[in-house]
């Protein structure tokens, strides 16, 4: 998978601006209440989205000066009760570490993944030099959102919350297609989900991004600019 989320300051992110290609910018995105506590499953096993422990995917951008790790910890999180898995997921930039992340998942028993929050910052000279965009759930006001549904097809142009804390981190999602045939240096694949993202507090562009069976997130790129291709490398782990 593509970091399970794509730093900002890696993969571009999304455009008012671009309203027109991405649908109606004055409607607000479905913002679904989070479900109780025991709602949830101790596992994020979603087939477009899985979090294993232990598993560690690589993405290399295409012209090749960024990298990008996303590594499943065993250790977790409790935000609101529930008991998040916790992704840690790096971004180098020409061999410099320059963004360091931690996020938080939990997966609820109707198979939706939930978005509970990060911890990010963004480096220099290995010193952080910014903690912009970190929120969780609870704090502050800002909500969880749905960063993967239990079934994807019946969502097709629904523009959901990915994340809110106000005007922090505003992400929304819309699930364009099911079906997609995606081919990346780790492989050739089917059955992939495409979806349209875009951050609400930022101009510029939208991302598409490709989700595929039981691997996760392989592919992602700038809907105006598709040969600007962030990939996945490798996967290692459970």
């Amino acid at each position: 998978m593509a970091s399970p989320h794509f730093p900002r300051s890696t993969l571009i992110v999304a455009a008012l601006s671009l309203a027109a290609a991405c649908g109606d910018d004055s409607t607000a995105p479905t913002s679904l209440p989070l479900p109780e506590p025991a709602s949830f499953v101790p596992t994020v096993t979603n087939q477009y989205f899985p979090l294993i422990p232990g598993t560690t995917w690589l993405y290399e951008s295409s012209d090749g000066s960024e990298s990008n790790t996303v590594e499943v910890l065993s250790e977790t999180k409790d935000i609101l009760g529930i008991t998040a898995t916790v992704v840690h997921d790096q971004v180098f930039t020409d061999g410099e570490l320059t963004e360091d992340t931690f996020d938080w998942y939990a997966q609820d028993s109707d198979g939706n993944v939930w978005y509970l929050g990060e911890d990010s910052r963004e480096m220099e000279n290995g010193q952080v030099v910014s903690t912009e965009g970190s929120w969780e759930a609870g704090v502050n006001g800002a909500q969880a959102g749905i960063i993967m549904w239990a079934d994807p097809g019946a969502h097709i142009g629904e523009e959901y919350r990915q994340e809110f804390a106000e005007g922090e981190a505003e992400d929304a999602g819309k699930v364009i297609t099911v079906g997609e045939s995606v081919t990346v240096p780790f492989g050739s694949f089917t059955g992939c989900l495409k979806t349209e993202d875009r951050n609400l507090l930022e101009s510029g562009s939208t991302e598409n991004k490709y989700y595929c069976p039981e691997v996760g997130t392989v592919l992602e790129h700038p809907v105006q600019s598709p040969a600007e291709r962030t990939e996945l490398i490798d996967v290692t782990g459970p």
